[in-house]
């Protein structure tokens, strides 16, 4: 698959050695632009692209920058992108960081639903609750006992079905977890985030979540 990556951060890296290996074509981009990503250019054998290039003929772009930065990508940043592209958003919004977003907090927007709302798309939620060195570590095929389970959020039902098979394919289980408006239950704050729970605890966790933002993550 064709795969561009916004944002070389955490996450953002790893997706890039991962998804590379794997033996997906990838363009990796970011703000300060892709004579600073060749270490990891020569590292893994991604293609480092500007920003506004970095969706070219892709099938999928994975958004892994902070919250406060997603208004600030190019008007056109899909332009030329193959036809059905997803959009995957890793992203979580920290007041701390991202500073006091109101789609968020007044309007009650999910996290993922505001970056739809300033990309014009539809966008995935996905890889956002998962530390980067487990993503990167902890993968294992299918059928492993207490193999980790990552939630999938969206309203595509296609574009969703790619992401659940690229998340097997990095070595976890891929559980559907609605649509993207019920993507709250794997923010931060609820008890999916950060766990590395297994199929029947990740369901449970999802059931158990609160919509309520914990008093430290509200802005």
């Amino acid at each position: 698959m064709k795969i561009g990556i916004i944002g070389t951060g955490n996450i953002g890296g790893t997706l890039t050695r991962r998804l590379t290996a794997l033996g997906h074509e990838v363009k990796v981009a970011n703000s300060r632009g892709p004579q600073t990503l060749r270490e990891l250019e020569q590292e893994t054998g991604a293609t480092a692209a500007e920003v506004k290039d970095v969706a070219h003929d892709a099938e999928l772009v994975v958004v892994t920058i902070p919250q406060k930065a997603v208004p600030a990508l190019p008007a056109q940043v899909f332009d030329g992108a193959a036809p059905g592209l997803v959009v995957v958003d890793t992203g979580n919004y920290y007041p701390q960081r991202d500073g006091r977003i109101a789609g968020i907090e007044d309007d009650g927007l999910t996290e993922s639903g505001w970056v739809a709302q300033q990309l014009g798309r539809p966008v995935v939620k996905a890889f956002n609750n998962i530390q980067a060195r487990h993503l990167l570590q902890n993968g294992r095929p299918a059928g492993t006992p207490g193999r980790i389970a990552l939630p999938v959020a969206g309203d595509d039902e296609a574009g969703k079905a790619k992401v659940l098979a690229l998340i097997e394919q990095l070595g976890f289980d891929a559980i559907d977890a609605g649509p993207l408006a019920e993507s709250w239950r794997q923010q931060p704050g609820t008890p999916a985030y950060g766990t590395d729970l297994d199929v029947d605890g990740l369901r449970a966790a999802l059931s158990a979540a609160s919509p309520e933002r914990p008093a430290e993550l509200r802005g």
